[in-house]
């Protein structure tokens, strides 16, 4: 119905949907993600596993150094007793801790999406919402933001907590090489994990199998592609998640060895930003052009 001056009526206007705006679609997002009580219990009882078992090496090395005899001069004869040498910057970042925070990020992450499909709350979710690329551009920011802060407690706790327990023994400081790099790359290792996550719920679309697949791809199938024997497998482990955050939390001061095919710094980079877009871009595609 039209006015005399030929625009549209106010009843006509009033009965018109209003426009749902990308700040309205991010806030309910954000609700979703933290009105579970297993999404605060799951990142809670990781980052406390993840900072305990990093915490525990350091003080296991403190010990072990605390108790070490500073003479006779080393190497003393016949090569015993060789002094204990490790890396206080690796006491942060043990591997099975952080493969533990991967797991849970990329868990958490999968839960954005598989969660709606497995309750059918995504029908509701795609009617109200029918542009779904906005709909997943809030769960991608909302993901982001939220495992990004979760990353950067874990991964500042760790390296302050371990480093406080090594301070008689070597302990770093963030101004000492590699150490500020090692705690980014740990930062951003977990809103990675949730992207990919993400995909692999979109793509899966289940619960359970979205669960185990992200933690197959981000932690499984680098363990098959490790080793210097043929290139081109060297190459595709080295394209990893995982891998890519070994070389960022590497002492640049200390003898890692000398791989046949290393993983560069900025290499390293280009992975984690190369997976975080693939992630981002293969969940938008597949939830765009699929049936609920």
């Amino acid at each position: 119905m039209t006015s005399p001056t030929g625009s549209a009526s106010p009843a006509y206007r009033s009965r018109s949907a209003p426009r749902v705006r990308f700040t309205d679609l991010t806030a309910a997002e954000w609700l979703k993600l933290w009105s579970l009580r297993s999404t605060c219990w799951v990142l809670g009882v990781c980052a406390v596993v993840v900072t305990g078992i990093n915490a525990n090496s350091a003080r296991s090395n403190a010990d072990r150094l605390a108790g070490q005899p500073v003479s006779p001069p080393y190497p003393p004869p016949g090569g015993v007793d060789r002094p204990f040498l490790f890396d206080p910057l690796a006491t942060a970042f043990t591997e099975p801790a952080w493969q533990i925070l991967m797991a849970v990020a990329g868990a958490v992450g999968a839960a954005v999406l598989s969660g709606e499909y497995a309750t059918g709350l995504v029908r509701t979710t795609f009617a109200a919402v029918p542009d779904r690329r906005s709909l997943l551009a809030a769960k991608t920011l909302v993901v982001t933001v939220a495992l990004l802060g979760f990353g950067a407690v874990v991964s500042g706790a760790s390296f302050g907590l371990t480093q406080a327990l090594l301070r008689d023994h070597g302990g770093l400081s963030l101004t000492d090489p590699g150490a500020l790099r090692a705690v980014v790359g740990s930062a951003l290792l977990a809103p990675l994990c949730g992207l990919v996550g993400m995909a692999t719920a979109a793509v899966v679309r289940h619960a359970a199998g979205s669960a185990v697949g992200t933690a197959g791809l981000l932690l499984l199938v680098p363990a098959l592609f490790r080793g210097d024997t043929y290139r081109w497998v060297a190459e595709i482990g080295n394209s990893m998640p995982f891998s890519a955050w070994e070389a960022l939390v590497q002492n640049p001061e200390r003898d890692h060895g000398v791989a046949k095919y290393p993983v560069g710094v900025a290499e390293a980079w280009l992975v984690y930003g190369t997976w975080s877009v693939a992630a981002v871009v293969l969940a938008v595609v597949v939830t765009d052009r699929r049936d609920v």
